[in-house]
C-alpha cells in the first residue's frame, strides 16, 4: 500500500448495543437483523454485536441442552443468509459454537458467508461467572483483514489481561482492536473499564472499540456504555448507559500508522509476536468505498455519578425482569416507609404508572403518619391503591393458635404473624390478577436477617436487595431533586425507620444505627474483612460481634429470598456464596 493510500484510510465502524433475552433465539435474531439493516443504511463497513448476542448472556445450563445448541446454529444461519446482498459490510456476532466442545464464539460474517469464527480464550470463573463449566478456551489469536484494515477481534475477558489476545493482536500489527462483551454492571465499573481500555490502546498504538451488551437478565444488569479509544488512549465516543444504542463513527486508521512511526518499541514487539498471529482475509481485497456521506462528530455520552448509576440500573433491571418474564403489572405493599416508597417509585419509572398497584395494610400498630405518608406517595406517583387492614385476620390466627401459644408473651412470633398476613394479601392479589409482587427489603436488612420469611420477604423480585439502607436514602433524595418536587414524601425520608409491628418500635431497637451498621456490613459482606480488622476501623467489639453473628445466622433466609438487581461489586446469591451449615464463625472469638 502506498503512502498516499495510507494517508486517507478510514473504517466506518458500527457498534450495535442491543438488549437480548436469554434463550429468545427468534427475538434476538430479529434484533440483530434490525441492527444489520440500520448499519447498512449508514454504509457501515464493520458492524459488531455483543458477546453471545444471539443466545443472551448468561444462558447457564441451557448450554447443556443439545437442542438449544442446534437451534442457535440454525438462527445464526438465518442471520448469515440475511447478509447475502451486503457485499460492503462485515458483521461480527457473538454466539455459542459447537465443535468437539462448546466455545464462546464470535461469528465473522461477510456477504452471506460465515467466513470464520473466533473463540474466547480467557474464560472467567469468579464472581457471577461460570464459563469454565460450559466452554473450552480458544487458543488461536488471528488478525482479520476487513475492508482494507487489520482488525483484531476478542471477547470480553480477553482484553482485560495485559498479556492477553488483544495485546498480542495489537503488537502483531492490528490497527483496530474490537472487543465484544457482556460485562455485568456494578457501581463505578465503567471507570475501571475505560481506564483499562485506554491503557490497551496507548500501549499497543491501536484503536480500541469496545461493545457492551445492555439490559437486565435475572439479577444481572448490563450497562452498555460502549466506547472507542484512539491509538493515543483518548476517548473518541461513548454510547448511552442502560439503553440500547448504535454507535457509528469513521475511524482514522491512517493515524495508527503515523503513531507507530513515532514509537520504535512497537516494532520490536511486532518482531517478537508476528509469527504467532495468523492473518485471515475476510474480504478478498480492500473495499472501494469512494466518498462516504459525512457523519456527525462522534458523541461522548455523559455518565452520572454513583447514585445516578444505581438508580438507572435498578430501573432497567426491574423493567427487564418483569417484562422478559411475561408480567405486565406489579403490586407493592406501601408501609409509609422509605423502602416501600423507593420500590414503588422505581417500579413506576420502570413500567409506567398504570402498571403499578399499591396496597396499604395497616395494623393496630401502624401510625397515622405512616398511613398519611403512604397515601401521599401514591398521590405523587399517581398509582392505584387499596387499603386492606390486617388486624382482624391477625387476631383470628392468634385465637386459632391460642392453645399452643398460651402463656407466650407478645414478641417476635406475634410480630411476624402481622408481616406474614401482609404477604398473604399481596400473594392473593398476585394470584387473582397476575401481578408480580415486588418485595421491599434492602441489603442492610437482608444482611442481618431483619426480615420475615414468608412475610415481607414473600414476592417475586426484590428491587433493593443489593442496596444498602443509607444508599436508599440517597436515592430518595436524588429522585426528588430530579423532579424538583416531593415524589417520596419528605417525612418518609426524615422520620426514624420502623417496622411498626409493636408499640413505639424503631429499627434501632434491634440494630445499630444504619450509619454505623452499613460500613460494618460492607466490610464483612463485600470486602471479607475479619472481626479484628473491622474493630480497627473504629467500631466497638460489641457492635461488630453482634452484627457478624446476625449476618452468619441469616444465611438460610437469604437462600429463600427473591432475586434482585445486582448493583454492588459483591451481591448475595450470585457473588457471595457461603454454606448454610458451617461451624466457622469469627464472632465466637
Amino acid at each position: 500500500m502506498s503512502s498516499t493510500d495510507q494517508a486517507g484510510r478510514h473504517l466506518r465502524l458500527g457498534l450495535a448495543q442491543i438488549n437480548p433475552s436469554v434463550g429468545d433465539l427468534a427475538g434476538n435474531s430479529a434484533r440483530i437483523i434490525r441492527a444489520i439493516d440500520e448499519a447498512a443504511t449508514a454504509q457501515v463497513r464493520l458492524l459488531c454485536l455483543p458477546e453471545m448476542a444471539l443466545t443472551g448472556y448468561p444462558p447457564e445450563d441451557l448450554l447443556l441442552k443439545p437442542n438449544f445448541i442446534r437451534d442457535t446454529r440454525r438462527a445464526l444461519d438465518t442471520i448469515v443468509a440475511h447478509t447475502a446482498a451486503l457485499t460492503d459490510m462485515t458483521v461480527i456476532v457473538g454466539f455459542v459454537e459447537r465443535g468437539e466442545d462448546l466455545a464462546n464464539a464470535a461469528a465473522i460474517i461477510h456477504a452471506g458467508q460465515l467466513v470464520t469464527t473466533y473463540h474466547k480464550q480467557f474464560l472467567p470463573n469468579y464472581g457471577v461467572f461460570d464459563e469454565n463449566r460450559y466452554f473450552q478456551a480458544g487458543d488461536i489469536t488471528p488478525i482479520y483483514s476487513i475492508a482494507g484494515c487489520r482488525v483484531g477481534v476478542s471477547i470480553c475477558e480477553d482484553i482485560w489481561y495485559p498479556t492477553g489476545p488483544a495485546t498480542l493482536q495489537g503488537y502483531a500489527g492490528a490497527e483496530v482492536l474490537v472487543n465484544i462483551s457482556a460485562s455485568p454492571f456494578h457501581v463505578g465499573k465503567w471507570r475501571e473499564r475505560e481506564r483499562m481500555l485506554a491503557t490497551r490502546a496507548s500501549d499497543t498504538g491501536t484503536i480500541v472499540a469496545y461493545l457492551n451488551m445492555v439490559g437486565g437478565q435475572d439479577e444481572l444488569v448490563f450497562d452498555g456504555s460502549s466506547c472507542v479509544f484512539d491509538e493515543h488512549g483518548t476517548l473518541l465516543a461513548r454510547g448511552r448507559a442502560f439503553a440500547e444504542d448504535m454507535l457509528i463513527l469513521d475511524l482514522d486508521v491512517a493515524g495508527v500508522f503515523r503513531q507507530r512511526l513515532h514509537d520504535p518499541r512497537l516494532r520490536k514487539a511486532r518482531q517478537d509476536v508476528a509469527a504467532s498471529v495468523p492473518l485471515i482475509a475476510v474480504t478478498a481485497s480492500p473495499n472501494e468505498q469512494g466518498v462516504l456521506p459525512t457523519l456527525p462528530p462522534p458523541h461522548i455520552e455523559p455518565l452520572g455519578d454513583d447514585i445516578d448509576e444505581i438508580y438507572a440500573a435498578l430501573v432497567l433491571g426491574t423493567r427487564d425482569y418483569v417484562l422478559k418474564n411475561g408480567f405486565k403489572e406489579v403490586v407493592v405493599g406501601l408501609s409509609g416507609g422509605i423502602d416501600s416508597a423507593m420500590t414503588a417509585t422505581i417500579a413506576v419509572d420502570a413500567l409506567g404508572v398504570d402498571a403499578v398497584h399499591g396496597v396499604l395494610m395497616p395494623s393496630r400498630y401502624s401510625s397515622e403518619g405512616s398511613l398519611t405518608d403512604a397515601q401521599a406517595l401514591a398521590g405523587y406517583l399517581g398509582i392505584q391503591t387499596w387499603t386492606i387492614p390486617i388486624q382482624h385476620p391477625v387476631e383470628a390466627v392468634a385465637e386459632a393458635m391460642h392453645q399452643p401459644l398460651a402463656g407466650l408473651e407478645f414478641g417476635i412470633t406475634h410480630e411476624n404473624m402481622q408481616s406474614r398476613m401482609r404477604g398473604l394479601y399481596l400473594m392473593a392479589l398476585s394470584n387473582a390478577f397476575g401481578w408480580l409482587v415486588l418485595t421491599t427489603g434492602n441489603k442492610s436488612e437482608m444482611s442481618v436477617g431483619y426480615a420475615t420469611l414468608y412475610g415481607d420477604m414473600a414476592g417475586g423480585f426484590a428491587v433493593l436487595k443489593d442496596v444498602w439502607k443509607t444508599v436508599v436514602y440517597d436515592l430518595a433524595r436524588r429522585r426528588n431533586a430530579r423532579d424538583g418536587r416531593e415524589v417520596i414524601p419528605l417525612n418518609t425520608i426524615e422520620k426514624p425507620p420502623s417496622a411498626e409491628l409493636r408499640p413505639d418500635q424503631r429499627d434501632t431497637d434491634s440494630l445499630p444505627p444504619y450509619e454505623t451498621l452499613d460500613p460494618i456490613l460492607k466490610a464483612y459482606v463485600e470486602d471479607d474483612r475479619g472481626l479484628e480488622e473491622i474493630v480497627a476501623m473504629g467500631y466497638s467489639m460489641e457492635n461488630v460481634r453482634r452484627v457478624l453473628r446476625m449476618v452468619d445466622h441469616s444465611e438460610y433466609k437469604r437462600r429463600q429470598a427473591a432475586p434482585g438487581v445486582k448493583v454492588t461489586r459483591r451481591a448475595f446469591g450470585r457473588d457471595r456464596r457461603l454454606p448454610l451449615t458451617s461451624g466457622y464463625h469469627e464472632w465466637r472469638g
